[in-house]
């Protein structure tokens, strides 16, 4: 007999009913240290106060009306997200698989509208993940996406990561754009070098195609930058974002220039919820903490500290794990031992990791992350690690 909850997840068996900062309390009492956030969703930590004061006071006076009228706290973030970002206008949606969406309708109308209606296709890189609509899997293209879900929408270019060599050539007459994670997240904490998104950037530039970048889940302070692209110096034409965005509450965007967007006219795209005064009013009190250089300086310490001790701890698990990557407090810890088992001994000692593809585990914590709970997490991965090794 099939759940009432479809069962499409593989969930684990904890039942969490309260958050305070990093902390994840069950419903038996323990206090499990969250190096997850919700698969880097709770930007900011659970229940903080900033965001449950913009919530709760958006809540007494207007929760939604729908995009048949002006909203006033929509209208505050996109004007905080241009003026921030190299976007020049913004659509907001509930979450990053609509963004999706919308990235590969808006590149294909901005050339149909150039009286260029054969540029269509959009390449991607093996190891992405760009949710999971017809759009997402399609762009993703692994069987593990795809497998029964034929017949997949075409225009898709699917190109071995890391391969640079193989990109300019497969740019055609019916290229629309180049879609990649600056740091992959699902596929395992990959992050694009510096000088290989520089790269792509003069490689669209030259070719006279979009760039599309998916910062759903390494945006919003992730890395250390309000969004990971301007580590390389880069701007894209088209950006997916979503995740931290709303720190807890569902909020997705689209940010471009007005150039890529020109297609986008009055009809040619829609959310009933998209952009809601509520998910705008917590989105704008993410953006007024997480923007702030000191607090993204603060970030990049944190990063520096927890990477210094990973090391450490990779050191002291040879057999366990092997090395360290990722950028700011998007961490990987490539395994040596099954992934799930390590996460498992995680849930055992109190402490939450996600796993990911290339046999790594995940370390996504709250920005808001404290020097001594970055100790308590080291402390607790290593009792972890040794259930593993004895």
């Amino acid at each position: 007999m099939i759940a009432s909850v479809l069962p499409t997840y593989s969930r684990a068996p904890m039942t969490f009913v309260k958050g305070e900062g990093s902390w994840l309390i069950e419903a038996d009492g323990r206090r499990f240290l969250d190096l997850g956030a919700g698969i880097a969703v709770n930007a900011l930590g659970h229940a903080h106060p900033g965001l449950t004061k913009a919530l709760t006071d958006q809540a007494g006076t207007l929760w939604h009306t729908s995009n048949l009228y002006h909203i006033p706290q929509q209208q505050a973030l996109a004007d905080k997200l241009v003026d921030a970002t190299f976007a020049d206008t913004v659509f907001f949606t509930n979450s990053g698989t609509e963004a999706c969406e919308l990235a590969v309708k808006m590149a294909r109308k901005s050339f149909y509208d150039k009286g260029l209606p054969d540029k269509v296709d959009i390449i991607t890189f093996s190891g992405s993940f760009h949710g999971r609509s017809s759009a997402g899997i399609a762009a993703a293209g692994s069987e593990k996406m795809t497998k029964g879900f034929g017949p997949l929408l075409p225009g898709f270019t699917h190109l071995t990561f890391g391969d640079h060599d193989s990109i300019a050539p497969a740019i055609t007459d019916t290229t629309a754009a180049i879609l990649i994670e600056p740091v992959q997240g699902e596929g395992g904490i990959i992050p694009v070098p510096d000088q290989c998104l520089k790269g792509l950037r003069d490689l669209c530039d030259e070719k006279g195609i979009l760039l599309i970048l998916d910062e759903v889940q390494c945006g919003v302070g992730r890395t250390g930058k309000l969004f990971a692209h301007e580590w390389a110096g880069i701007e894209p034409d088209i950006m997916m974002v979503a995740k931290g965005i709303g720190g807890g509450f569902p909020l997705g965007a689209v940010l471009a220039t007005e150039q890529a967007a020109s297609g986008m006219t009055a009809g040619t795209h829609g959310s009933t919820y998209g952009g809601n005064p509520l998910g705008c009013a917590v989105g704008c009190a993410v953006m007024d903490i997480v923007s702030d250089p000191d607090f993204l300086a603060e970030v990049n310490r944190k990063a520096s500290l927890l990477r210094q001790k990973l090391e450490g701890l990779v050191a002291s698990h040879p057999d366990v794990f092997d090395f360290v990557r990722g950028a700011g407090l998007m961490m990987g810890i490539k395994c040596k031992a099954p992934n799930a088992d390590i996460v498992n001994a995680g849930y055992a000692n109190e402490v939450i990791t996600v796993p990911a593809a290339d046999n790594t585990i995940r370390l996504l914590p709250p920005l808001t992350i404290t020097d001594g709970e970055i100790d308590t997490a080291i402390a607790r991965l290593d009792a972890a690690a040794a259930t593993i090794t004895a």
